[in-house]
């Protein structure tokens, strides 16, 4: 056998392998307890969503636990009800009281906990909080989040951000504050920023469809990479057969 033979009926396993490659690259990359939107003007007030997908095919998500950061205390932190779950919001005393709209604030939300509900397979909910005012002189806040599932699995999403700006096993929910104004984040976090007065319904509809926008965006990439790496793995099986049989004939 020659090395050009060779080269050819290596060609269907070497497409083959591109397309699972690709396959593989275009499964879910964020699937992790997340802040939607993900970014908020500074000294500002915006409505987030915690969002929580079950990345279990044979138990439910039935608890979360989200502890807010301490180094930037809230005055007000308001949870949305979610039907079929159950919220439990708890304080904790301030070194430094805060001030806000002329009055003095010697507590603030600490931690929350939401139970009684299912997150099935396959499915996701989100938990939506009225919040403010943010700091306007931090860059993020950090949340830890603590997933527990039906069979006792509790999955603890507090790791920081690694140096260079990789991503962390379990990463920490974190909400990017930006200036007022900045492009950054625009779109959906804009307007729930300069829509703050609103009801807490109206801005939780706008932080759902910002996470919306961005799972169909996510999607049709994923979907569009399968499909080349589908079309890759078919051309270089039909390659090598037709060599094969050239070379036959």
């Amino acid at each position: 056998m020659n090395a050009k033979s060779a080269r050819l009926r290596r060609l269907p396993v070497i497409g083959a392998v591109a397309a699972g490659a690709v396959l593989l690259l275009a499964g879910p990359a964020s699937a992790h307890v997340s802040v939607q939107p993900g970014t908020a003007e500074k000294g500002g007030y915006s409505t987030i969503a915690f969002k929580v997908p079950n990345e279990k095919d044979n138990a439910s998500t039935v608890k979360l636990e989200v502890t807010l950061d301490p180094k930037h205390p809230l005055a007000s932190v308001m949870p949305q009800p979610v039907p079929g779950w159950e919220v439990k919001v708890e304080k904790a005393k301030l070194d430094k009281p805060l001030q806000m709209h002329g009055k003095t604030i010697d507590e603030a939300v600490s931690k929350i906990t939401w139970t009684g509900g299912k997150i099935e397979p396959g499915q996701f909910q989100q938990f939506p909080l009225s919040v403010g005012q943010l700091p306007a002189d931090a860059d993020e806040l950090v949340f830890k989040a603590l997933q527990t599932y039906s069979d006792d699995d509790v999955v603890r999403w507090i790791d920081p951000s690694k140096p260079g700006g990789g991503e962390a096993e379990h990463p920490a929910p974190t909400l990017k504050l930006v200036a007022k104004g900045a492009s950054a984040g625009k779109d959906d976090d804009d307007h729930d920023s300069k829509t703050s007065g609103k009801n807490a319904d109206g801005k939780a509809e706008n932080a759902s469809s910002s996470s919306d926008k961005s799972d169909g965006g996510s999607d049709t990439t994923a979907r569009v990479l399968g499909v080349v790496g589908i079309v890759v793995g078919a051309a270089g099986v039909a390659f090598g057969l037709i060599a094969g049989r050239r070379r036959s004939a």
